[in-house]
This record gives structure tokens, C-alpha cells and sequence, in this order.
């Protein structure tokens, strides 16, 4: 009886498997580039590709990481990088509150999947619906462990090709800068949302010209949350419908 189950139990993973992985394929696209440029980076700074593994592992927190690159070198600054970390991944509090019915009775493989929850995973899960016959909660803890083992994957290749590759790797650091650069561009097509982005823009003006390039980043965060919570009305209306949908 036992290895009946056993078999039935692997056979539902089987499935769940195989009706997740095609999901997650742009998301293997991207977190192998942005994770190579995540281990190569700490490569650059001096950090054995263990290190950054055990970075992604336990934070597997994306542009966080890259931030957190400049707070290892740097000044010791606890309060800074707790802030910080706070003010960027805030929205994983709203991703897991419009997740709670969706792993509701999934058992102890709820705590997997809160553990793993990213934007990539939250955009596929919130959206799709495994298909007939295919165990939801299997299904939604594959989507979650592949995502986490493509960005595991790429940081670990970014490790080790940075410590074999001898090449100039000044500027590698930019990759930040350019990832957020894209995000605006996406952002940007939508004509309802530039008024936003200007809004934000003139915020970071602002507090570089007030507390200079050193300490600027959390005081602008600060203030652009302020002015998305006092638009809000405002931005909801003119938010595109499908958006929302």
C-alpha cells in the first residue's frame, strides 16, 4: 500500500513538474543573465563564489543583492542596509497578502513558497491556474523552486567565470543602474504612468541636492512612498484597466 502511494505521489510530481517548467522559461532566460552578472560581480569585489551563493540562497532578493554589493564594500552601516532592504522589497507585504487564499491548505510547502515568493514567481502564480488534473500545490512549488534554482544557477556560473576570466571587469558594477534604467523605459511606454516617474524623478533631485550622493537614497525612497500614498486616488484612476485586471 505504502509504495502505491509512493508512486502516485511521484507521478503527481511528475505532472506538477512538467505543466510548471514551461512557465518559468523567461524567467530562466533572465535570472541566468542577471545572476552571472550578480556572481561576477561579487567575484570583482573579492568574494568567492560561495559567498555569493550563500548571498542568493538565503536573501534571493534580486536588485536588493546588487545594492547589498555596495553596503559589503563599504562602511559598516546596520541601520542603512535594514532600511534599505525595507523600503526596496516593501512590496513582497502586498504580493503575500493577495497570495494568502492561493496557499491556503498547501501544508508545510507554504513556507517554501513564501520563502521563494519573487516578482517573476508572484507574476506567474497570482496569474495562472494549473491545469486539470495537476496538484495545485505541487504545481505552484515548482514554479517557485525552479525560479529560485535558475537564479542559484546563474550566480554560481557568474562565480566561477569571473574567477577564471581575465578580463577588465571595471564597470561591471553598472549593472544595477542599467537594470533600473530598463524598468523606467518599461515603465515610461505607459503615458499614464510618466507623470509618476517624473514625480519620482524630481524627488531624487531634490534629496541629492539636500543630503548629497552619499546619503540621498533612503530620503528620496521616503519621500516618493509619501507622494504614491498621497496620489494614490489619483494614480488608481488613471492606472491602464488591464493593469488592475
Amino acid at each position: 500500500m505504502n509504495t502505491k502511494l509512493k508512486t502516485a505521489e511521484r507521478l503527481e510530481k511528475s505532472a506538477a513538474f512538467r505543466a510548471a517548467f514551461p512557465h518559468t522559461v523567461p524567467v530562466l532566460m533572465g535570472f541566468l543573465v542577471l545572476g552571472i552578472a550578480y556572481g561576477w560581480l561579487m567575484q570583482t569585489k573579492g568574494y568567492h563564489v560561495g559567498w555569493a551563493l550563500l548571498a542568493s540562497a538565503c536573501c534571493f532578493a534580486g536588485s536588493m543583492q546588487f545594492v547589498t554589493v555596495t553596503f559589503l564594500t563599504s562602511a559598516f552601516d546596520p541601520l542603512s542596509a535594514f532600511v534599505m532592504s525595507l523600503m526596496v522589497n516593501a512590496r513582497h507585504i502586498f504580493y503575500g497578502i493577495s497570495m494568502l487564499d492561493k496557499f491556503k491548505g498547501l501544508g508545510r510547502i507554504r513556507f517554501f513558497l513564501i520563502f521563494w515568493l519573487c516578482d517573476e514567481s508572484y507574476s506567474i502564480e497570482s496569474g495562472t491556474e494549473p491545469p486539470e488534473g495537476v496538484s495545485q500545490k505541487y504545481f505552484y512549488f515548482f514554479i517557485s523552486l525552479l525560479d529560485y534554482s535558475y537564479w542559484l544557477t546563474g550566480t554560481a556560473l557568474g562565480g566561477v567565470i569571473g574567477g577564471m576570466v581575465p578580463i577588465n571587469t571595471q564597470g561591471l558594477d553598472f549593472a544595477l543602474t542599467a537594470l533600473f534604467v530598463v524598468m523606467l523605459m518599461e515603465q515610461w511606454k505607459h503615458r499614464e504612468r510618466r507623470l509618476l516617474c517624473l514625480g519620482a524623478g524630481a524627488a531624487t533631485a531634490l534629496m541629492l541636492a539636500l543630503f548629497g550622493p552619499d546619503r540621498f537614497v533612503i530620503p528620496a525612497m521616503g519621500l516618493i512612498l509619501v507622494l504614491l500614498l498621497g496620489f494614490r486616488p489619483r494614480i488608481e484612476k488613471a492606472w491602464p484597466e488591464e493593469e488592475s485586471s
